[in-house]
Parts: structure tokens; C-alpha cells; sequence
């Protein structure tokens, strides 16, 4: 059996305010304030769904000891059209696989090589409205681009400098294509987004989105006869700029330190908020990730010591923002850490801890237009590390079992066992 298929029975001076707080009423309560252009949609407490969601899995694609195109080196990245076939890049082999519905194999896209429809290194993928897959290939510098039709290629060329990414592709409903590459005429190694028309025309290029926050950053530095070495380390649980780009082709940004998240539309700006607590940081957490790093800066500098900022009261609300293919907003959370004993802890190995820290999975999930759906609990095996594919009420995603086996899932959203 190549497949499964489970039958599971900003502050603002606000000119307008409307509010729904009744905590008996069904759903969210919530806030929305209005100034100018911009819209505050902020949730005071409950959800939509009243409930965590869970993910049920319905189709697997994936499997060891069966026919060579459902066993995966390693997933690089994924994406689905309307029709929910699914398109797997295999980062190890450097092809794409294409599997219906059904989760069954139907063809294999591209190959290593230089020449028309060939990859030098494949790193991301993502699908066009007309059915065309559009494949990152920093090596060869161009984007290839599979379909409509079988047999059908052609590239679009970029200059990266060959510098390889693991951001991932992004393409939006007009048809045009996210490349976010080196700027290579930057003397600190900016990066910016590189927009390609649906025929390959270079539309535009924009400086990535960014903050004026400064992830806030510690450096050791020695001097020895033969120069200078340094070390630089950020501070832990600092909040880092998080951007995506949405399916309507505006950047959705927010820095993590609150729960804010900015949603740029074509008659204005959605500000989406939640008010909750951030998560805490525990003693024991906050004292290793110390250590950790003062350790790391004394192998540079032995008398360094912390004289740079402290660590955070608390970590960030969120550390990553998504968008589904219809438009809703998914924020994968930093969760309060769980003390685990490290099985692999070698007390020979200074580097080894024999107590690392786990943060449960969760995500958020707003509607387009900013109200609360609820919160998302993936299964232990999820990996958030290749981003799932969020389209409606199914969410596609890599999981990896206790060997290291890799597959993809289609889940459905269920509510409170529903």
C-alpha cells in the first residue's frame, strides 16, 4: 500500500470604536477602532470556535520499503493547488514529485543538471493561479517554471551571486512571484524582494520588510598577534521582525515583543491583536540560556563577562507568521517551555546539557478580515520547519516519525473532537 487514506469518523488616536464584549455572547469578544485608513481588529478574549482544533490526519504520502517515488530524502518544501494535488520538492534528490488528491503519484518534475526544466540546487517551490510551478534555483540562478501543460518549461533568470536560501517562495492571485534574494550592490549583505510578472518580467524590487527594533546583540572579542577574532550572539528570547507575504501580494509583518500583527490591504491597513499573556520564562530556562551563552562567548574572549542587555521578563508572543492560500492569517506561537531530560546528555561533552527545554507547537488563526478563530495543537510528529500549506479547514505538512522518516499529511481541522 504506496498510500494511505484514513477514514477518521500601534497606539492610535481612535475615531471610531465599535465593541463586542459580552463574555456570554458566541465567539470572540472583540474591539474594533478605526483612524484614517487603518482598522484595529482586537481580540479582548474567547474564539470562534470556543475551542482548541486539533489536526486529523486523512491522506499520508510517504512510506519506507515501497516504490521508490513515495520514499522522501528530505522535504525542502511543498505546495497544492485547487484541485489538492500535492507537489513535493526532494531537497536530496533535487526533483519534484506530483501526487493527486488521492495521495497517488503521478510525475516527476525536473532533475540535477543545467539545461531546460534541470535544477543546479532546488530550494523552494510554489504554484501560480494558471497551474504552473514556479522552483527557486539559487545554482543556476533562475527561477523554473513547470506547466500549464505536461512537458511544457521555461526559467526565469535572477542574479543572486549564487547565494543559497531557505526562505521560502511565495507567488499571490495576480499571478506574480516573491524572490527574496542578497542584494548584491549592499555592503552588509541586505536581502530583498525581487517581484516577477506571470511572463518572467522583473516587475520590482523591494527592500525586505523590516522594523526600526534591533534584535539586541552581544559581542566577544579577542586580540592575539595575529589579529582579531570575535564572537556575537543574540540575546535570548529577544523578539525577532516576522514577515510573509500574502496571497493578495501585501506584506503581513509584526514584531513579536506584542501581540500586533499588520495586514496592509488595497483601502488601507488591518491591525489584528490579541489580548493574551506572553508566555513566561522559567528560572532554570533563563539560567541555561545564560550559560549557554556565556560559555560561547568565553571560548573567544576567557575573562568576558555580561555587561550587554539583559535577558527578556518574558519570550515573544509569536515566532512566525503564515498565510493560507485563502487569505487567513496563521501565527505559530512560542509556547511556555517543558523541562525534558536530554537522553543523549554526555557529561564528557561540556557542550552537552543533560536538561533541554521543549516548546509545544500551536498556532493561531485569524479570518481575512482579522476575527479570532481559535487555536491550532498539531500532533507531536508535525514539523513546523518546512511550512505547511494552509488552504480553508485542511492543513498539508510534513511529519517525521521516531526513525527520522518524513512524510506529508493532509489534515482536517476539528474542533474540539467534532
Amino acid at each position: 500500500m504506496r498510500t494511505s487514506l484514513l477514514l477518521l469518523t500601534t497606539p492610535f488616536i481612535l475615531a471610531a470604536c465599535e465593541a463586542d464584549t459580552d463574555p456570554s455572547a458566541d465567539g470572540p469578544a472583540t474591539v474594533t477602532e478605526t483612524i484614517g485608513d487603518t482598522t484595529v481588529v482586537r481580540t479582548m478574549s474567547g474564539s470562534v470556535w470556543g475551542a482548541e482544533a486539533t489536526l486529523v490526519p486523512e491522506i499520508l504520502v510517504g512510506e519506507v520499503g515501497g516504490a521508490e517515488e513515495y520514499l522522501f530524502g528530505s522535504i525542502s518544501s511543498i505546495a497544492v493547488n485547487d484541485n489538492r494535488d500535492l507537489y513535493v520538492l526532494d531537497g536530496q534528490a533535487q526533483h519534484v514529485r506530483v501526487f493527486d488528491s488521492a495521495g497517488a503519484y503521478v510525475a516527476t518534475l525536473g532533475r540535477r543538471g543545467e539545461g531546460p526544466g534541470e535544477f543546479g540546487y532546488a530550494e523552494a517551490i510554489a504554484l501560480l493561479p494558471d497551474g504552473r510551478l514556479v522552483v527557486r534555483d539559487s545554482r543556476n540562478q533562475r527561477i523554473s517554471v513547470f506547466g500549464p501543460d505536461p512537458g511544457q518549461t521555461d526559467h526565469w533568470g535572477f542574479d543572486s551571486g549564487n547565494s543559497g536560501s531557505n526562505y521560502p517562495l511565495h507567488t499571490d492571485v495576480q499571478g506574480r512571484t516573491y524572490l527574496n534574494t542578497r542584494d548584491l550592490s549592499s555592503t552588509d549583505g541586505a536581502r530583498h524582494i525581487i517581484v516577477i510578472g506571470p511572463d518572467g518580467t522583473h516587475l520590482d524590487t523591494l527592500p525586505e520588510p523590516s522594523s526600526p527594533y534591533e534584535w539586541p546583540m552581544l559581542t566577544a572579542e579577542h586580540t592575539a598577534e595575529w589579529g582579531t577574532s570575535s564572537t556575537n550572539a543574540f540575546v535570548p528570547f529577544s523578539p525577532a521582525f516576522q514577515w510573509t507575504v500574502h496571497p493578495s501580494g501585501h506584506f503581513v509583518t509584526g514584531l513579536p515583543s506584542e501581540y500586533r500583527i499588520n495586514v496592509p490591504r488595497d483601502d488601507g491597513v488591518l491591525g489584528i491583536e490579541r489580548t493574551t499573556d506572553p508566555p513566561p520564562i522559567r528560572d532554570e530556562e533563563r539560567t541555561r540560556a545564560r550559560e549557554r551563552v556565556v560559555r560561547s562567548m568565553r571560548n573567544t574572549d576567557p575573562d568576558w563577562s555580561w555587561t550587554g542587555p539583559p535577558i527578556p521578563e518574558h519570550k515573544p508572543f509569536y515566532q512566525q507568521l503564515l498565510a493560507g492560500r485563502n487569505g487567513r492569517i496563521w501565527v505559530r506561537l512560542v509556547t511556555e517551555g517543558h523541562r525534558v531530560e536530554n537522553e543523549d546528555y554526555d557529561p564528557e561533552d561540556p557542550r552537552s546539557e543533560h536538561v533541554t527545554w521543549e516548546e509545544p507547537l500551536r498556532y493561531d488563526v485569524f479570518e481575512p478580515d482579522g476575527t479570532y478563530l481559535g487555536t491550532v495543537v498539531p500532533p507531536d510528529e508535525f514539523s513546523p520547519y518546512v511550512n505547511p500549506v494552509f488552504d480553508g479547514d485542511y492543513v498539508w505538512g510534513v511529519t517525521r516519525d521516531e526513525l527520522g522518516v518524513e512524510r506529508v499529511v493532509r489534515f482536517r481541522i476539528v474542533v474540539d473532537g467534532g
